[in-house]
């Protein structure tokens, strides 16, 4: 079989199963802790890619007899597993369109996406279906039922009966570059969650730009702490390590079983939240471990600190990097750069206020930087383009670039610009260029704090607050309506460094204004308000709820 190509009309994301199937049978494709016996030993069970790709063709001619074919939506709410990266792949050999909904977001979010996409198939676990029994009118639009596990009187066939009637091989269904491939729903961090429409050569994309961008090998092995990132390991040849952990609550990781898994298995890369990797580097600096075998961490999903890179790159061997990759679920990789390249050449800048650097495009990625403006833009123009070291909203295109939100006109309309042939997608963060090509973020365009004439970027203000000892992170919020907002600062201290008294909360207090009022970015800052934990996203547990500090500090009158 030829080498997939997502520039070539025809094109299914699948292909790369067969492909790597083909060349690399025995090598182990998903690796999954499976049991752990009586001393906690942890017992590994795997899928070599010939196994994995037999295997998924099962599902698939099950599935298609079944009635799952091209272009029906089908909702798969399965734990990561090996069943999960099997049934992905065959529904994108039957050319069906999986929708990922993150189920950390809550049942009424999670409901409410079901709503807007309108799956015609439901692929899921018990308790998934026990909930469609009850909550029937958002599920009213199913007509096909699969229920990975034990089927406990529901009007579904299990998986294993439509692994019983598959048979393999089976030819996936030729789908174009262009067709719809999947699915996938945005965290709902800054605003309601939104299906991404991804077609099949926008996944192609990825997998040559995550491995030009990062030089992945053939021989490596993966730890994903995100469960979608496993099915591009696939794509890449990469051996796929599930780690032992709920991936919607992943600032609650042990750190322990994410050291085993990468130690056990001679990890060589591993992606995650920085909530993840804040935890595991405490726990490895504590006992000193070291991480031999990685060769590279990307960390992303929330900015990442330099405090907290130097953390993690103290814990791998000299050799090895941290990469902070930049960009949203819809555009990924868009930028990318080195830990070692932010300490040396921004985060200085960063405590000072600059932005966080988050490096050049990875190419054919574009990034500008325009005039912020809430309404849609219908037309690229010059006159709304700013020039280097001017901050406005990010905007990006490239193979990586999504085109559209699925049955959704408006935010359509409001996040994708026309440029001739070239589409554009407005990040919603704002940011701007240096002199040397590199893009620094500043935030979130609707979190910046709009005061008269002078605007408050998160980012930048925070950074600053973010210098004192005590301070694990603080989070920008304002109460009032731009343009005459009031800026409010939230603390959220170090564990053992809380004021727990009136007099520690005055010396505290005073020790931040002290390095406010240093800085003409947060000098005209006055109210503070410390926090125990900081609202925060499902899915990387990272970013901060800026709108609910708002929300809180309007209801104190701060």
């Amino acid at each position: 079989m030829n080498k997939p190509d997502y520039r070539n009309e025809k094109f299914n994301i699948a292909s790369y199963l067969p492909y790597m199937a083909g060349i690399m049978p025995h090598k182990r494709a998903v690796i999954f802790p499976a049991a752990r016996d009586k001393y906690g030993r942890v017992a590994y069970t795997h899928f070599t890619f010939a196994k994995l790709d037999e295997e998924c063709d099962r599902f698939a001619d099950g599935l298609y007899k079944y009635g799952i074919k091209k272009g029906v939506r089908t909702l798969l709410m399965v734990r990561p597993s090996l069943e999960f990266i099997a049934l992905a792949f065959a529904l994108f050999k039957t050319g069906a369109v999986p929708i990922l909904i993150d189920p950390g977001m809550g049942i009424m979010n999670v409901l409410k996406c079901v709503a807007k996409v309108g799956p015609e198939a439901v692929i899921a676990v018990p308790e998934v279906h026990a909930a469609k029994s009850i909550l029937r009118w958002y599920f009213k639009s199913v007509k096909y039922n699969v229920v990975v596990g034990k089927n406990y009187f529901f009007r579904a066939l299990t998986l294993d009966k439509i692994r019983e009637h598959g048979r393999a091989p089976f030819d996936f269904i030729e789908t174009r570059s262009c067709d719809p491939a999947a699915i996938l729903f945005t965290s709902g961090s800054t605003g309601p969650a939104k299906g991404v429409l991804y077609e099949h050569g926008m996944f192609g994309a990825q997998v040559e730009l995550l491995k030009e961008a990062y030089n992945f090998g053939e021989n490596e092995i993966e730890l994903p702490g995100f469960p979608l990132f496993a099915l591009f390991n696939v794509a890449l040849g990469m051996s796929c390590v599930i780690p032992d952990m709920d991936p919607t609550k992943p600032a609650q990781v042990d750190p322990a079983k994410i050291v085993e898994g990468i130690t056990d298995q001679g990890v060589t890369n591993s992606f995650g939240s920085p909530a993840i990797w804040n935890r595991v580097a405490a726990y490895c600096d504590e006992r000193n471990i070291k991480l031999n075998s990685i060769k590279r961490l990307l960390i992303a999903g929330a900015p990442v600190s330099g405090e907290l890179i130097g953390r993690v790159k103290k814990i791998l061997s000299e050799s090895a990097d941290v990469h902070t990759p930049y960009g949203a679920t819809e555009s990924l990789p868009l930028c990318n750069i080195c830990g070692s390249d932010i300490l040396e050449k921004g985060w200085e800048k960063t405590r000072k206020g600059a932005g966080i650097l988050v490096g050049k495009p990875v190419k054919p990625n574009k990034v500008k930087i325009i005039k912020i403006t809430g309404g849609p833009i219908d037309k690229l123009d010059e006159s709304i383009i700013l020039p280097p070291g001017e901050i406005g909203e990010i905007i990006a295109s490239g193979p990586v670039v999504t085109k559209e939100y699925y049955g959704d006109a408006r935010a359509t309309a409001l996040a994708k610009i026309s440029d001739g042939q070239i589409l554009w997608h407005r990040m919603g963060d704002a940011g701007y260029i240096d002199e040397s090509g590199d893009l620094w973020f500043c935030g979130r365009k609707d979190h910046r704090v709009v005061s008269g004439e002078k605007i408050y970027y998160s980012v930048k203000c925070e950074a600053i607050f973010n210098c004192h000892p005590g301070v694990f992170r603080s989070a920008l919020a304002a109460t009032g309506k731009a343009p005459d907002q009031t800026p409010v600062i939230f603390i959220e201290p170090l564990p053992d460094k809380f004021p727990r008294s009136d007099s520690e909360r005055e010396l505290f207090e005073k020790e931040l204004f002290e390095l406010s009022k240093k800085s003409d970015l947060t000098a005209e800052i006055n109210k503070i308000y410390f926090i125990e934990k900081m609202p925060v996203d499902v899915r990387h547990n990272a970013k901060i709820f800026r709108e609910k500090l708002s929300e809180m500090a309007s209801r104190r009158g701060l």
